[in-house]
């Protein structure tokens, strides 16, 4: 395992001017608007640093489909979605987006770069399937208790309290980056479960709360807290490496990647969502 770096503690270490630029067909440091599976493959293979990807979970009933963009043999069809409910889809179907999404990911991701992939108990279990189909190697799963989740209102099941994320590299030989100095050492004050100079374990206790700038210019309803991202990035990840987020919603992990002094290319399929998020990064 590389433990090439350690991470700085989490100040805006936001990448020059002079490192924008393009990569493949697309530019950097740019969220694009639309379908991941189609554009990314204008990105050639092996040219990613790092990948946080936060997926549909499929925890929605109600929407229409149809399955257009990305196909594997054996798992159904392609996928589009092309309604506003974005987060429903018969399982079948989840299982053939979530390998094509993979596969494309496992493409670009270098083998010195890590893939942290955000889930819960609708969808981290075919996520995890789906990795080892792929031969996409799990590092670590993550549970992130969030200590002031929403409350279950009808009363008929536990409170849910947690989400899971999935720790990968692209499978092969074990080059992966981990700032493990910094995993130990770091300023993680916010987090009740992390003891000062001893190792990370994988319970984090992050709030789940936004800060009053993360939701300035509108929310995503699955929008995640910007110290989750940066946590990832000052894990896995070094100043100036290219950060790929697949399902960019409100610019959460782009911002992240930029204020962390990386390079990064999102994709969203929503305009409204698009919209803010880029005026997130224009304020960041």
């Amino acid at each position: 395992m590389s433990e090439t770096m350690t991470a700085t503690k989490p100040k805006s270490r936001v990448a020059s001017k002079a490192n924008e630029g393009a990569l493949g067909g697309l530019s950097l440091n740019e969220i694009h608007h639309g379908n991941f599976i189609e554009l990314v493959k204008a990105l050639p293979d092996r040219s990613v640093d790092l990948i946080i990807a936060d997926p549909p979970y499929n925890a929605s009933k109600g929407g229409a489909w149809s399955m257009q963009h990305g196909k594997l043999p054996g798992f159904g069809g392609d996928w589009k979605k092309i309604a506003e409910i974005w987060d429903d889809m018969p399982l079948d179907d989840y299982l053939a987006f979530t390998l094509t999404w993979l596969a494309e990911a496992q493409r670009v991701l270098k083998s010195t770069g890590s893939m942290w992939v955000h889930g819960t108990y609708h969808n981290a279990g075919i996520s995890n399937i789906a990795m080892q189909i792929l031969g996409v190697e799990i590092i670590n799963e993550i549970v992130w208790y969030k200590r002031n989740s929403f409350p279950n209102l009808s009363g008929r099941r536990l409170t849910a309290s947690h989400e899971t994320i999935i720790w990968a590299h692209r499978g092969g030989k074990r080059e992966y980056r981990f700032n493990y100095e910094h995993s130990k050492d770091g300023d993680f004050s916010h987090d009740n479960l992390k003891s000062a100079g001893k190792q990370m374990r994988t319970v984090w206790d992050i709030p789940n709360n936004k800060a009053k700038e993360e939701l300035a210019h509108g929310k995503h309803p699955a929008q995640k807290p910007e110290r989750v991202s940066r946590r990832l990035i000052q894990l896995s990840a070094a100043p100036n490496d290219i950060c790929l987020v697949p399902f960019a919603g409100a610019g959460t992990e782009c911002v992240a990647a930029k204020r962390e002094g990386l390079r990064f290319i999102g994709f969203e399929t929503e305009k409204e969502y698009l919209d803010i998020a880029r005026n997130r990064l224009e304020d960041s």
